[in-house]
């Protein structure tokens, strides 16, 4: 029961960091768009090879911070900075921007899979994002970095952006057309929940002082 409870946890941290339009979900919907969604799903399975060394490297960090209290206060207050700042960035800078255009040139589906291995580990942000989410999971007793643990962890934040990457792959036409907001309805959502982990975050950092 504990497996499923933490694969889906990190399913669910996953699926959501992935939603905000970016380079690698953009990039995913595009190659789809012109090369079709097999070329799609392989660009979407380089660039979830490299989600699980980043979880993996995130877990062994959220680890070594749940055996160090000390360091654990710092790091919730640097992440309630980040949040805070992400949460005016997504509220206020990000509603004026346009979407992302990335233009992509590469045919075969092998260069497809390393293109998205190559952005993939450009984008360090999850790394972070998934040690910060780990070690409040971790201390609210929902799920245990031991080795089970950490693998179900992995396999579950892996599944949740390849779901997402997914959904991009096959269903960005049809949502783009019927213009659903786009990006700016998007950053505000993203907003609010950053807004939101911003409070929680304070609200932490409240109780142990």
């Amino acid at each position: 029961m504990e497996i499923t409870i933490t694969f889906c946890i990190a399913l669910l941290v996953a699926f959501v960091g992935v939603i905000p339009p970016g380079l690698l979900n953009m990039t995913a919907a595009k190659v789809s768009i012109k090369e079709g969604h097999t070329r799609g799903l392989v660009f979407s399975a380089g660039v979830c090879v490299i989600v699980v060394l980043q979880t993996l490297i995130a877990l062994v960090f959220a680890r070594y911070l749940s055996n160090h209290p000390d360091v654990v206060d710092i790091m919730q207050r640097v992440a309630f900075v980040l949040f805070v700042l992400l949460t005016v960035y997504f509220l206020v800078v990000a509603k004026k921007t346009d979407k992302p255009n990335v233009e992509t040139n590469v045919k075969s589906k092998k260069s497809r899979f390393f293109q998205g291995i190559l952005l993939s580990a450009l984008n360090v942000f999850p790394i972070p994002y998934q040690a910060y989410m780990a070690i409040t999971f971790v201390s609210f007793t929902w799920i245990k970095l031991d080795p089970v643990g950490i693998s179900a962890y992995v396999a579950g934040a892996a599944t949740g952006t390849f779901v997402m990457l997914y959904i991009y792959v096959f269903f960005f036409e049809k949502i783009n057309s019927k213009r659903i907001k786009s990006q700016k309805g998007m950053n505000l959502t993203i907003g609010m929940i950053t807004g939101v982990i911003s409070i929680i975050t304070l609200v932490n950092i409240i109780k142990e002082m």
